[in-house]
């Protein structure tokens, strides 16, 4: 079906963050292609796709930034993650290395990136789970101790991959600014109560 006239799109950079080897580029192919590699090659840099998604009566238009993850690219990373309006920081279920470089993206997004970047945990490979080293507790809780929201996914079965990225564009539209003559305010949050007439008069 056509999207009405009313359908207002919001173009937004997301980029995918973690160690090499922990499924980003995978998860991104399912996502956009539908399609799983078994043996999927190193991203040599950073790749890009872009995917729509529909939120009720908005359309959130990603433009997803797959990341290298060997460390050589990581001088590269502040490029590519700024700007963003989404990050995705992926970790292997099964590898618990690559939870704790997990917990140095999102360190290094909190203090370089944007304060208003919607952030995902993806615990990915979540059908290797008699091979798991990382708790979905342990990864919930420091996810909500940090500001993220978390999901496990699997790139090769599917599971939760289209999800997290639907909850990533419906959080994006839910917070979204909106402009004023004072600055940016978030949509969708408590107006905070009017300044007292003594307030606003302070520097008359």
């Amino acid at each position: 079906m056509a999207a009405s006239g009313s359908n207002k799109i919001k173009n937004a950079k997301l980029v995918l963050l973690g160690d090499a080897g922990t499924g980003k580029s995978s998860l991104v192919l399912r996502y956009v292609k539908g399609q799983f590699v078994e043996f999927q090659e190193s991203t040599i840099g950073a790749a890009f796709f872009s995917q729509a998604v529909a939120v009720n009566d908005e359309t959130v238009k990603f433009e997803i930034w797959d990341t290298a993850g060997q460390e050589r690219y990581h001088s590269l990373a502040p490029m590519y993650y700024r700007g963003a309006a989404a990050a995705v920081i992926v970790y292997d279920i099964t590898n618990l290395a690559t939870f704790a470089r997990a917990k140095k993206w999102v360190q290094e997004l909190q203090a370089q990136g944007s304060p208003n970047t919607i952030m995902a945990l993806a615990g990915n490979k979540a059908d290797l789970l008699e091979a798991r080293q990382v708790s979905a507790q342990e990864a919930e809780t420091y996810a909500n101790e940090n500001g993220l929201f978390y999901m496990e996914t699997s790139a090769k079965t599917a599971i939760n991959v289209t999800d997290i990225f639907y909850e990533t564009a419906k959080r994006l539209i839910q917070a979204q600014p909106v402009q004023n003559p004072q600055g940016m305010i978030l949509a969708g949050r408590p107006s905070e109560r009017p300044p007292t007439a003594a307030a606003a008069s302070c520097c008359s």
